[in-house]
């Protein structure tokens, strides 16, 4: 039995691997350094960008349902980043806020966001980076199916 090695593995299902534990990296960090899920990110950055918003129009502007997001803010409520509020014209619909914890808390994953540590020490070299991004932003951009029109499967 031939063991294969990662370098003789197909761009495609490297592109794969590499995405799987860059998602899995970016949670721990998430995790361990700003006591976030990924889902409670995307709701402080909604909030952040929005303002107060209504429970549903949050669940929406974060691409999940809205049972699934009282979930979410009930984490960040306890954890006083969120606030909920009644509306005074519609006492049915509940509208949430960020807290001043909540925008101390966009404001720090706001500047890690925007840090452009690199990755590793290719993407450290801005002509390699450079590169990477086109080839990622073509990638990312394409409708073909793997394997397209120039051949066999790349995963």
């Amino acid at each position: 039995m031939t063991l294969i090695q990662l370098a003789d593995v197909p761009l495609g299902r490297l592109l794969v691997v590499a995405g799987h534990l860059a998602g899995q990296r970016w949670n721990r960090y998430l995790a361990d350094e700003h006591g976030l899920t990924q889902a409670g990110m995307a709701t402080l950055l909604a909030l952040a960008e929005h303002g107060e918003l209504p429970h549903r129009r949050v669940a929406e502007a974060c691409f999940v349902r809205p049972a699934t997001l009282t979930g979410i803010v009930d984490t960040l409520e306890r954890d006083g980043l969120v606030e909920r509020h009644r509306d005074d014209t519609d006492r049915r619909s509940v509208n949430l806020t960020l807290t001043t914890a909540g925008r101390e808390r966009v404001a720090a994953l706001t500047a890690a966001i925007r840090s452009g540590q690199p990755l590793t020490s290719v993407d450290a070299d801005p002509a390699k980076a450079a590169v990477i991004r086109q080839f990622l932003l073509e990638v990312i951009g394409s409708d073909e199916a793997p394997g397209g029109a120039a051949g066999g499967p790349t995963c």
